[in-house]
């Protein structure tokens, strides 16, 4: 006690022995029962999701079923973009449990890419395909080669570059600040926010952040409804699940990416706050969202589902959310992982979908099972509620 007198005699008053020590026990009870609560505090941003249903245990299946997968090809060529989010996720996960056999794995997967199947490499002519540009990107993070770092930069620098054979209006999407890739579908909102943050995270080069936040306002002030959701396209009037999917995830990264101080934070915020405000209404009673997120006699669908989940558990651990969105989150997760088969593949995705302005054409959309579409926002879900705090 004599140590811990003279440590707290430098800010206690001048007093008699009895009462500094008194004072001193006083200090030391505050402190020692305001441990518990500090820790309590941290918890309730976790989720306690155990058994058949542990986050850990649903990653190691879904992420084990990527390593033996056949590549899903874009047009029977390229990586495509479902294979490419799949991929990073299985990556992540591996990183954040520590499995260096999967990381291995995963890692030497890729490095065929670099080798004896460069032919896979997509092509840096379309917004699907230059969100490749994330995967390696993501790598180099976790192995700093500069042949990562170069490949995944070209795509992101691409997309801004206006290639020579362009039309006029892409052409016309470039002189206004856009990227030439510019369509206004809400599948885009992460397919280019991705590639540009990754791009940032691994250049710490504003302007990447800066393209990104330019491109979602603008998607935000063209396709996003009084009721916080979003049209496919501007000439598609259909809220799609896994499309509205890619914008509540899109905004996620950014917002996760974006300085506060940032002008376009505040705008990106309201979009995102706006939008999931609704989705927490349109939550179905058996925990998931509907193929069309506002029709009651649609299917439930699982990859928007999940995506909708992920943007409802950055937003609880970030604070960006409220606490009742929590019950959301409870609700939601185990409805999607009782869509998992014991071999890691996820039932109910809704197959690629183009836009059409039919309403019938989306409820007719073939359902799969272990569709790479549904596989890598279930890991998405997994690798934040695993992640300690609020550090994703």
């Amino acid at each position: 006690m004599n140590i811990i007198a003279q440590l707290f005699s430098f800010f206690l008053p001048k007093e008699s022995n009895f009462s500094r020590l008194t004072n001193i026990l006083l200090y030391c009870l505050i402190v020692w029962t305001s441990v518990p609560s500090a820790y309590a505090q941290k918890q309730s941003d976790q989720f306690k999701f155990e058994g058949n249903y542990s986050p850990h245990l649903i990653g190691k299946r879904i992420a084990a079923r990527f390593v033996h997968a056949k590549h899903a090809l874009h047009a029977g060529k390229w990586i495509s973009y479902p294979e490419t989010f799949y991929w990073a996720g299985a990556l992540k996960f591996a990183a954040i449990s520590k499995d260096e056999q999967l990381l291995e794995q995963v890692k030497q997967k890729f490095e065929k890419l670099l080798s004896t199947e460069k032919q896979f490499l997509p092509p840096m002519n379309h917004v699907d395909l230059n969100m490749f540009g994330s995967l390696p990107l993501a790598f180099y993070q976790h192995h700093p080669r500069s042949d990562y770092k170069d490949l995944g930069m070209r795509y992101a620098d691409s997309q801004w570059q206006v290639p020579a054979d362009a039309t006029q209006q892409e052409k016309d999407w470039a002189t206004k600040g856009y990227s030439w890739q510019t369509r206004l579908w809400i599948d885009d909102m992460y397919m280019i926010t991705i590639v540009q943050t990754q791009a940032y995270k691994v250049s710490r080069d504003i302007k990447y952040l800066d393209r990104a936040a330019k491109e979602m306002v603008r998607y935000l002030d063209e396709l996003q409804r009084p009721n916080g959701l979003f049209y496919h396209a501007p000439d598609v009037p259909f809220y799609w699940s896994r499309g509205n999917g890619w914008m509540a995830a899109g905004m996620t990264e950014l917002l996760l990416n974006l300085p506060k101080s940032h002008q376009d934070y505040p705008r990106i915020m309201t979009g995102y706050l706006k939008m999931m405000k609704s989705l927490k209404q349109y939550q179905q009673s058996n925990g998931l969202w509907n193929q069309l997120i506002d029709e009651k006699d649609f299917w439930a669908e699982t990859s928007g589902s999940a995506m909708f989940t992920y943007a409802f558990i950055n937003g609880v651990k970030q604070g960006w959310l409220g606490k009742d969105y929590k019950k959301a989150i409870e609700k939601a997760w185990p409805a999607l992982v009782d869509k998992v088969s014991a071999e890691g593949a996820v039932s109910d995705v809704c197959v690629g979908t183009n836009k059409k302005n039919d309403k019938q054409y989306y409820y007719d959309r073939p359902r799969h099972t272990g569709d790479f579409h549904g596989q890598a926002p279930y890991l998405w879900c997994v690798n934040v509620l695993l992640a300690s705090g609020r550090d994703n």
